[in-house]
């Protein structure tokens, strides 16, 4: 495939099913030339920008002229770094099809699965694991998969490996520099600092590694996060879940500050339990304003990833659920499947006969009697069960072909550590660093082959 990439390629890029409209794609460095073999741009200079026009396109004798909104990409600035345009018309299988057999009269070829992703890939304007979220965006069959997968396709998953790489590079280039000014006894970075380095990357590394074991065997541990205002019972909420005794729980409002995280095993299935800061707002005067600020900073980028929001309100006081239900403020910059459940708390200070629909409560419990806690936890429980595999960790297509890929940067950068502590020589530390360098590079595709590139994208449909 790499080597036909120059060639203009052209495939419809919508569902075959009927629609209001359909799309016919094009790409490659003779692009322009068969659109205007096609008789839809004529021999006047182009603009140097993206443009969109209307044309009409003769499909013969038996389908006539139609009329096809054409998009235009004249330049490498387009999702495949050449020339590229769209042909946009009714989403009926033989216009397209017949819009399609007339480009390829006119000069393309047709496309083969993914090789328009792939030439992106190849111009640099996506890395490996994000040309593979592209495939999980189109695969995407629920709002937790297509979350997962934009995730991805944002970076989330190559934005820590690059810069691994380039952390990695970097110390190459110091303990390498030491190699060449090794008779002037100059020392570029010492031991103690190259073993620590070293050392942090390989946690990095384990980490990513093990997220997406996790994802592979679907047993990642489901974030569950406690917010409400200042005195709600958060924390001691956490405690009864957990049996434990983790959080400091006072009658003093805002007593926690730092995230407190604690895991939960509920039959089978893991949860991470994460109490939070109270909502609160401080004036500027105030002297605790600056630590209460981060509080709330750290509590909203831990409710972004959140699998699942534990609203609590303090079943005693005369608040109700009704207008958090109404608005979904607590979740509106989370992710889309984000499940938000309302806890009354402190339900032994109310009534033998109070009810928690009288809040609009999902439940009500009591951390001090244990009242409604096995509730919490059948819900909680039923979340885990109904949602998709799918929605935590990468694209399995990722997992599967880099998890042996970093093992391997791993067990490199180990034994950098040992040659280090050993005093074996620079030599063989700047070696096993060069060799993790390549087995990140696979995974981002800094480093790749043909058979890498067959395995990736041939799992594509044609037109992607």
């Amino acid at each position: 495939m790499i080597s036909q990439a120059d060639d203009t390629i052209a495939a419809i890029a919508s569902p075959v099913t009927p629609a209001i409209r359909g799309i016919v794609r094009l790409s490659g460095f003779d692009c322009m030339e068969v659109l205007r073999r096609m008789g839809l741009l004529n021999d006047d200079p182009l603009p140097t920008r993206s443009f969109r026009t209307s044309r009409s396109l003769d499909l013969g004798q038996q389908l006539g002229e139609i009329e096809v909104d054409l998009l235009v990409w004249p330049t490498g600035r387009s999702y495949t770094g050449q020339p590229s345009a769209e042909l946009h018309l009714i989403g009926s299988l033989p216009l397209l099809q017949s819009s399609l057999d007339r480009a390829i009269e006119a000069g393309a070829r047709p496309a083969q699965p993914g090789e328009f992703t792939m030439r992106s890939f190849l111009a640099g304007r996506l890395d490996l694991t994000q040309a593979e979220a592209v495939l999980g965006v189109i695969e995407a069959e629920d709002r937790g998969t297509l979350d997962q997968a934009l995730s991805q396709l944002a970076g989330n998953l190559s934005r820590p490996l690059q810069e691994a790489r380039s952390t990695l590079l970097d110390l190459i280039a110091d303990v390498e520099a030491g190699l060449d000014f090794v008779d002037e006894d100059i020392e570029f970075i010492s031991d103690e600092a190259l073993v620590q380095r070293l050392a942090q990357l390989c946690d990095q590394l384990n980490t990513t590694r093990d997220q997406m074991d996790e994802r592979g065997g679907g047993s990642e541990a489901i974030r569950v996060i406690l917010r409400g205002l200042p005195n709600a019972g958060k924390s001691r909420l956490l405690n009864a879940l957990t049996r434990s005794e983790s959080a400091i729980v006072t009658d003093q409002a805002g007593t926690t500050r730092d995230l407190v995280t604690v895991e939960l095993v509920v039959r089978g299935q893991r949860f991470l339990l994460i109490d939070t800061a109270g909502i609160e707002t401080r004036e500027d005067t105030d002297p605790e304003a600056t630590i209460s600020a981060e509080a709330q900073r750290q509590a909203t980028e831990a409710a972004q990833n959140a699998d699942v929001h534990l609203w609590c309100m303090d079943a005693s006081g005369d608040r109700s659920f009704a207008e958090l239900r109404q608005s979904r403020l607590p979740i509106e910059t989370a992710k889309r499947s984000a499940e938000l459940i309302c806890v009354a708390t402190k339900r032994d200070l109310m009534p033998s006969d109070w009810k928690a629909e009288a809040i609009h409560a999902d439940v009500a419990v009591s951390s001090e009697s244990g009242f409604g806690l096995d509730m919490l936890l059948d819900r909680l429980h039923s979340f885990a069960e109904t949602r998709d595999a799918g929605e935590t960790g990468n694209v399995i297509g990722t997992a599967a072909r880099c998890r042996d890929s970093l093992s391997s940067a791993t067990q490199h950068l180990q034994q950098a550590i040992v040659w280090t502590e050993q005093s074996a020589g620079h030599e063989l530390v700047a070696a096993e660093m060069r060799l993790a360098v390549e087995a990140i590079g696979e995974v981002t595709g800094q480093v790749y082959t043909d058979d890498i590139l067959d395995r990736v994208f041939g799992r594509f449909c044609i037109g992607k």
